[in-house]
């Protein structure tokens, strides 16, 4: 590969797009999928005296060695030695080190943390050979070993992609302490609808308020004909089947505005998590939320509801679901958060939630378009997952039937895992 072909293979990542038939703006126009791994593009990059931070090829590691994680252990008459993967560098550059010439000792404390869970959680018994004054990892071992630490960095990279792409202001982690499962294949993170063709996602609104007062006048939510929807702590007030208005961008009210909560965006930091009960992902909050806040918004894909049934069959044959019937005043749309979505594509059911839904309303005021929000039932703690009714009962002081948005109905019963006392057995 020439030098002037591998720079353009580094700029082109993300998905395809038009490019401009000419100009000089084509060259950043057009994006492609570069089908080379980290290891291939980093060995290429030494060899053409190249940079790439998103590959982590800095000029720093091209003068010196870093290590990127520990492959092995042997010991030797009571030495320890490490085959370590070097950062930047191919793994046939691989070299056995004596401990005393590593500098890393938390590359060292997660080896080891591995090698304990290995023993502990996945096989048990003695992971070594010994052999006179050789001891060694068994092959099985260190498969695992391996496995966990490119993992580990696939997850830390998937961690600062969601970062880069999220608005809210809380961070997002990733943590996975249960198996091998890296970043999911085929999710795209995006933070607002997405609508697929066909769907037209941008009427504008046409009027706004211009209250002195926005709590006091009620403004948008009572030229709507709804209840205002928050307090003057900015909670919310009203049941759940009652739609929130916020003012939008033709208000003349500023970022202050009491009926300003959900466009703000979530200030809480959120951890994807993998969990222990076969759930698969799950989302827990790393601060305590006070009861009646905004927590996040649902986005996704924007389908028609025939498209829904289509894709319906299909997520019922993978035991999951990802559809949200948007029949506030019609059942003519469904949000598909399967693909495109946010942090809200990883949270889980349960018969006892947390979260509510809430139907909301800002620049589009298309009924049949409504956002979904969710909001805190009750005061949540610190380390606690966040959860939803699929079937949107909820719980608490917000609990009701008469919810005006459902998720798209299931055509094959599928049980519930929430652990909750008050588990119905099925999701659906």
């Amino acid at each position: 590969m020439a030098m002037s072909q591998l720079r353009h293979t580094l700029d082109c990542e993300g998905p395809p797009a038009a490019c401009p038939p000419t100009g000089r703006a084509a060259a950043h126009a057009c994006y492609v999928q570069c089908l080379a791994t980290h290891d291939i593009l980093q060995e290429i990059c030494r060899k053409e005296k190249l940079t790439c931070q998103s590959i982590g090829i800095t000029a720093k590691l091209q003068s010196k060695y870093e290590v990127e994680y520990l492959c092995d252990q042997m010991v030797i008459e009571g030495l320890d030695y490490y085959f370590v993967k070097w950062k930047g560098w191919p793994k046939s550059t691989n070299t056995w080190e004596p401990r005393s010439n590593l500098k890393c000792p938390l590359m060292l404390k997660r080896f080891h943390d591995d090698l304990n869970m290995y023993i502990s959680k996945i096989k048990g018994g003695c992971p070594f050979i010994t052999k006179k004054n050789v001891r060694t990892i068994k092959p099985s071992v260190v498969e695992f070993l391996v496995k966990k630490a490119k993992q580990r960095i696939a997850l830390t990279r998937w961690k600062e992609e969601l970062n880069r792409k999220k608005k809210q202001s809380g961070k997002i982690y990733v943590e996975n302490t249960v198996d091998l499962e890296g970043p999911p294949l085929d999710f795209h993170y995006i933070n607002e609808y997405k609508a697929s063709p066909g769907i037209c996602l941008n009427a504008e609104v046409l009027c706004g308020c211009d209250c002195s007062d926005c709590l006091l006048d009620k403004c948008c939510p009572a030229a709507a004909g709804v209840v205002f929807a928050y307090n003057e702590h900015k909670r919310l007030i009203i049941e759940p089947g009652f739609p929130i208005f916020e003012c939008n961008s033709c208000c003349k009210c500023g970022l202050d505005c009491p009926n300003r909560v959900i466009q703000k965006g979530p200030p809480y930091s959120l951890c994807i998590f993998r969990t222990s009960n076969g759930r698969g992902w799950g989302v827990k909050t790393l601060q305590k939320i006070q009861r009646h806040s905004f927590v996040m918004e649902y986005v996704g894909e924007v389908i028609t509801s025939e498209e829904a049934e289509r894709r319906g069959w299909q997520y019922d044959c993978k035991g999951m679901t990802y559809l949200f019937d948007l029949d506030y005043v019609s059942d003519e749309f469904t949000v598909d958060a399967g693909r495109y979505g946010n942090i809200s594509h990883f949270l889980n059911h349960s018969c006892d939630p947390n979260l509510q839904v809430f139907n909301f309303f800002i620049e589009n005021l298309d009924f049949r378009l409504p956002r979904i929000a969710l909001f805190s039932i009750r005061t949540i703690r610190a380390g606690e997952e966040l959860t939803f009714d699929y079937q949107m009962k909820g719980s608490g002081e917000l609990s009701s039937d008469l919810i005006g948005i459902s998720p798209a109905r299931r055509r094959v019963r599928t049980s519930c895992k929430c652990g909750s006392v008050h588990c119905r057995g099925y999701l659906n």
